[in-house]
């Protein structure tokens, strides 16, 4: 009650204070600096009157000019976008991969992710790039696929110019000494152990259907150090290689958040001009082949019944992964293609999600929501500058392989078939929400700007590629499809593969009218 009694007495303080008392605890005081008190007829969705009319931001003027390019004397492209923000992410791509490995020995550009950011000229160590990096807040990191390599840095902005400079080192003037290589042999050593161990077969599978469609060429070779050649990569090897495809002509320095004359101005002065560590000979044996679609198959026989031990473990399953050759990202049907496999999606068995998950597309539809034994049927696309892949991966029982195959058959075939514009709509709305949700991050962005720019010299907004989705027509869609199947088919497993249909058989399904498998007669079951 005492503690009642002195609040209540410092409350009546405080308001005489300001020169007018108030009661505590009596009815609601009129504010006095209420709008409604001002303007007490004017509704909320009307203007108040005698308030200067805002004046919002555009983006319509911004996107024309929204990625700029700039090429230096020595052929190296500058791409850069600006973004607000007070971090940036800048990085060097390069057109080098495990594709252009075919006159090398099959694994190098494996070992060169590995051997990222390690010492160099300046740096003793790969600690000393780090601590330099930590003086901006800055990550590094290094990725390399079938087609390129990326060495990318997210810093402060202000520490632009010192990014620059350890990329430049990095890229241009590694030691790759003994004891580095040692190191990455391990850790290749570990990842190849990694891969075949993994409960999810995914990248092992797509690793084999790239080899059955593109047989020993181009994308078709080992993206992975195959197990025979981790002990033959040497420094003289690595030189060998980087001497041909890291040259000025094949990379793009690309920035996200930063200032294009900024940008351009500090790849001027640790770019040009400089001699990297493998020396300054001109480049003599640049493979530019073509890639070659071939089809086939490529069976891997493995016992998966103890892939994945433990108190609830994981069914022995075998997989299986069909593809037919698309197109590369350069050509017009691009876009229908990404728009098809967006309506097939697929996924797991069990998905706790709604539409955005993708329960409406046909994979989900038509093959998991009718044949509860099957685990999985998922879409893949990949596209290249000179090819592309589209492939179902479907896992179940190995008793139920054949079956299985079949109803993968007869999806390539309604491929082809009438498109339902409610299902078209849908898959349009869904890439076009998930490229911009993806644009929403500053390294996705980067990627995009550094990829489009290797490829192609510019870069199509993302305005431009929502107009693409949105023409989508259905008849697009079935032209891409029907055209697709004409070609042969391309056809990854593994594990148990007692049940697998022949390989001609395959192809005869995906030649048919409804997909089905042609009759396996036996004397003896």
């Amino acid at each position: 009650m005492a503690a009642m009694v002195l609040a209540a007495t410092r409350l009546l303080r405080v308001s005489r204070a300001w020169g007018r008392p108030r009661l505590r605890f009596g009815g609601p005081a009129r504010r006095r600096f209420s709008s409604g008190g001002a303007y007490p007829s004017v509704p909320l969705s009307a203007p108040l009157p005698g308030v200067p009319q805002p004046v919002f931001a555009t983006v319509d003027g911004q996107e024309k000019f929204e990625t700029r390019v700039t090429t230096l004397d020595n052929g190296l492209r500058v791409a850069s976008q600006n973004k607000f923000g007070q971090f940036c992410t800048v990085g060097i791509l390069i057109n080098s991969g495990s594709r252009y490995e075919a006159k090398y020995l099959s694994g190098i550009a494996h070992f060169l992710e590995k051997l990222a950011f390690s010492s160099t000229d300046r740096f003793d160590s790969r600690d000393g790039i780090l601590l330099t990096l930590e003086k901006h807040g800055g990550i590094c990191d290094c990725q390399t696929s079938r087609d390129t390599t990326m060495y990318a840095v997210s810093a402060d902005s202000r520490g632009l110019d010192t990014v620059v400079g350890l990329l430049a080192d990095v890229v241009l003037h590694p030691r790759l000494t003994e004891e580095e290589i040692e190191m990455a042999r391990m850790a290749v050593q570990f990842e190849l152990e990694d891969l075949n161990m993994r409960p999810d077969p995914e990248p092992l599978l797509t690793e084999m259907i790239h080899e059955a469609a593109y047989r020993e060429n181009t994308v078709g070779l080992h993206r992975f150090c195959p197990a025979e050649n981790v002990a033959k990569v040497d420094r003289a090897a690595l030189h060998a290689y980087l001497r041909n495809y890291y040259t000025p002509d094949r990379m793009v320095l690309a920035g996200v958040g930063v200032e294009h004359d900024h940008l351009v101005e500090s790849a001027r002065k640790h770019l040009l001009g400089a001699r990297p560590a493998w020396g300054s000979g001109t480049a003599v044996d640049v493979d530019r082949s073509v890639a070659q679609y071939t089809g086939g198959v490529v069976k891997l026989e493995r016992d998966m019944s103890n892939v994945s031990l433990g108190p609830t473990p994981f069914p022995e399953l075998t997989h299986i992964m069909i593809g037919l050759e698309s197109c590369s990202f350069l050509e017009e049907d691009f876009i229908p293609f990404a728009v098809l496999n967006m309506m097939m999606g697929g996924g797991g068995s069990f998905s706790a999600g709604g539409p955005g998950k993708g329960m409406f597309t046909r994979l989900y539809l038509n093959v998991l929501n009718r044949h509860h034994w099957m685990y999985n049927a998922t879409s893949y696309h990949h596209s290249y500058e000179d090819t592309g892949l589209l492939c179902i991966h479907a896992s179940a029982d190995p008793r139920q392989v054949r079956e299985m195959v079949e109803i993968i058959t007869k999806e390539f075939i309604l491929m082809g078939g009438a498109v339902d514009r409610v299902e078209l709509e849908r898959a349009k709305t869904q890439l076009v929400s998930m490229l911009m949700m993806n644009l929403e991050s500053r390294p996705v962005v980067f990627e995009d700007v550094g990829r489009q720019v290797l490829a192609t010299g510019s870069r199509k907004l993302p305005h431009e590629l929502c107009a693409l989705i949105r023409n989508v027509r259905p008849e697009d869609v079935k032209r891409v499809a029907s055209k697709m199947l004409r070609g042969k088919p391309s056809v990854a497993a593994l594990g148990d593969l007692s049940h697998l249909p022949t390989y001609e058989h395959i192809q005869a399904a995906l030649c048919s009218r409804d997909g089905r498998l042609p009759r396996a007669f036996r004397l003896f079951r």
